[in-house]
């Protein structure tokens, strides 16, 4: 089996109650995890287990209060999130760590297809044939995920939540990276666009990448799992003690 390109030794969360005279919620500990190439591991657990919390620390939004999360970067280099630097971080997120969260933040005014195409404008480095190619992308991500073209030119922000998480989705699969990261990517969805985010999903699995995801609804995350983990398993201690 390939080396694994997201690996967690050891890690653990707390949060720290400010309002509550310093008190540490205990959410996580003892995680020791590895996703390879072509895996999809999925999180089950009930709510307030910590699966976006897991989530979120690889993705270094929130930082592990122990251990190592090591990610396999798109050249390579082996780089722990734990420890990255702010400038290292930004590199990461652009080249190897693709994360599709729930919500949709943007910049007010700019339009759906500028939105879905920002992430390949970015590699393009003002080469007129490349933006031309990013754009011509983004069109076709767009109407395989259903979004009318009259919206295009519109920003997201005026947007249904079905549709702003579509927008989201696209977004954050049309540049393929090594890693993704999945929270409840179907949630607003209906039957028709939940079976098309399958297929972008299963698209990513049989390129290489390695996934790691959060669903809603349970028989879409038995339709994309190589793997599961119970995330309660890692509740080692209980809150409030």
């Amino acid at each position: 089996m390939n080396a694994p390109i997201v690996q967690l030794q050891g890690v653990a969360k707390r949060f720290t109650l400010h309002h509550q005279n310093g008190i540490e919620l205990p959410v996580l500990a003892r995680v020791n995890l590895c996703v390879h190439p072509g895996e999809c591991l999925v999180l089950d657990g009930p709510s307030g287990m910590g699966k976006s919390s897991l989530l979120k620390m690889i993705y270094a939004n929130y930082l592990a209060n122990e251990g190592s999360i090591t990610v396999r970067s798109a050249q390579g280099a082996l780089v722990d999130v734990t420890q990255v630097t702010p400038r290292a971080l930004v590199q990461l997120r652009r080249d190897t760590i693709g994360y599709v969260s729930q919500f949709l933040r943007v910049i007010p005014r700019v339009s759906a297809l500028d939105v879905v195409a920002e992430p390949l404008i970015e590699d393009a480095a003002g080469d007129a044939r490349a933006q031309q190619a990013a754009y011509a992308l983004a069109r076709s991500w767009l109407s395989r995920l259903r979004i009318p073209e009259r919206l295009w030119p519109l920003p997201p922000a005026t947007f249904s939540g079905g549709e702003q998480q579509r927008i989201n989705i696209a977004r954050n699969m049309i540049k393929p990276k090594p890693l993704l990261l999945l929270d409840e990517p179907t949630a607003s969805l209906d039957a028709a666009n939940t079976a098309t985010v399958l297929e972008l999903i299963r698209e990513a699995l049989a390129r290489g990448a390695a996934l790691v995801g959060i669903f809603h609804d349970t028989h879409v995350g038995a339709a994309v799992a190589t793997r599961r983990v119970n995330v309660a398993d890692f509740r080692s201690v209980t809150p409030w003690a």
